[in-house]
C-alpha cells in the first residue's frame, strides 16, 4: 500500500510540475482503465513532448515536431509507429492491438495521447510492457496507474524494470 500511495504522490509531482518549461526529471504518466461495461481497455499517456521528439528523433533518425506548428502527418505517423513499439498489453498471454484515437498538448510541454483496445471480454492476467523513452534516457520513469474489477494498481516502470504482469 505504501509503493501505491509512493508511486500516487510521484504522479501529482508530475503534473504539478509540467508546467515548468525546463525539467531535470524525466517521467511519463499512463493511465490503464478497463471499461467492462464497453468491452474495452482505454489507454492515456502523458509524456514531456520535447522528450518524446528526442526519442523519436533517436530511434528513426529523423527530426520529427511534434507539439508545434511544424508538425506534420509524417511526424504523428511516427508516433504512433514509437507508441506501438514500445508500449503494448498482452491479455491472458494474448498480444492485443492497440488503436491511436488522438493526442493534444497539454500545459505546453505534455503531450497526452489516447489510445484503446477493443472487444475485451473479462480477463484473469493483464500484461504490460512500457519502454517509452527509456532507450533514449537512462533516467526515463513510467508511472502506470491500471483500474480494473474495483482495484487500483500502480506500476513504475524504468530501463530495469520494462514489463508487469498483473493477476485477477
Amino acid at each position: 500500500m505504501k509503493k501505491n500511495t509512493l508511486y500516487f504522490l510521484i504522479g501529482i509531482l508530475f503534473l504539478s510540475l509540467s508546467s515548468f518549461a525546463f525539467h531535470k526529471f524525466y517521467m511519463g504518466v499512463f493511465q490503464v482503465n478497463y471499461a467492462a461495461e464497453k468491452k474495452m481497455i482505454q489507454i492515456t499517456s502523458r509524456i514531456f513532448v520535447d522528450d518524446l521528439n528526442k526519442g523519436i528523433e533517436k530511434k528513426y533518425n529523423k527530426k520529427t515536431f511534434l507539439g508545434t506548428e511544424k508538425e506534420t502527418a509524417v511526424d504523428i505517423d511516427l508516433l504512433k509507429k514509437y507508441l506501438s513499439e514500445n508500449f503494448s498489453i498482452k491479455i491472458n498471454g494474448q498480444a492485443k492491438t492497440i488503436s491511436f484515437l488522438s493526442k493534444e498538448l497539454e500545459a505546453d510541454d505534455v503531450l497526452v495521447c489516447y489510445s484503446r483496445i477493443t472487444g475485451v471480454e473479462k480477463f484473469k492476467t493483464l500484461e504490460i510492457s512500457n519502454t517509452i523513452l527509456t532507450d533514449w534516457s537512462a533516467e526515463q520513469q513510467n508511472i502506470t496507474h491500471i483500474s480494473a474489477f474495483g482495484t487500483k494498481r500502480s506500476v513504475l516502470f524504468t530501463e530495469s524494470s520494462r514489463k508487469e504482469v498483473l493477476k485477477y
